[in-house]
């Protein structure tokens, strides 16, 4: 099954929308306007009802304006306009989404982690997380495999982590 039938009565995650070629856009397009998709060897459109999440690092105005993004597709899928700031500007976020990211892979590895120590979970504040969340979760993730029980300690942090600016 494509997504849209996988998505149907629910919701579709588009990651990265502003990274999707002109080519693409125009066939999201025609699916959000006549909520059909065409199955690949298929001869008739089938209905879709789905709701399209989209999420985007760029600036859709300025890719509009490059002439690398439609216009009418920036509409279409702007209804309820959401903006999350990059999280070193929300650096207040960083505790909990560690402790979050701590458990969910601790748990899918079947490490024994339990927890970060205070003076790591400040000098990752302090870092100011070009990558954003992915780049925190990849850390996270590392550290769990690598300490595979007890608590991430200060020691735990590669080197760039420890010594960060303070922010």
């Amino acid at each position: 099954r494509d997504r849209f039938h996988s998505a149907e009565k629910g919701t579709l995650f588009l990651d990265e929308i502003g990274e999707m070629p002109v080519s693409l856009q125009v066939k999201l397009l025609r699916v959000l306007q006549e909520r059909q998709v065409v199955r690949v060897g298929a001869t008739r459109p089938e209905a879709v009802d789905i709701r399209v999440l989209a999420a985007t690092n760029r600036n859709l105005a300025d890719e509009i304006r490059a002439g690398r993004f439609r216009e009418d597709l920036f509409y279409r899928l702007n209804v309820i306009p959401i903006e999350i700031p990059p999280l070193r500007e929300r650096r207040e976020d960083v505790p909990a989404l560690v402790h979050h990211f701590i458990e969910a892979h601790a748990e899918r590895s079947g490490m024994s982690v339990k927890g970060i120590s205070p003076a790591a979970v400040e000098a990752l504040c302090r870092h100011p997380w070009p990558g954003n969340v992915r780049e925190l979760e990849n850390l996270v993730e590392r550290m769990v495999i690598l300490r595979r029980e007890g608590e991430i300690g200060l020691e735990d942090l590669p080197v760039e982590y420890r010594d960060a600016a303070p922010g």
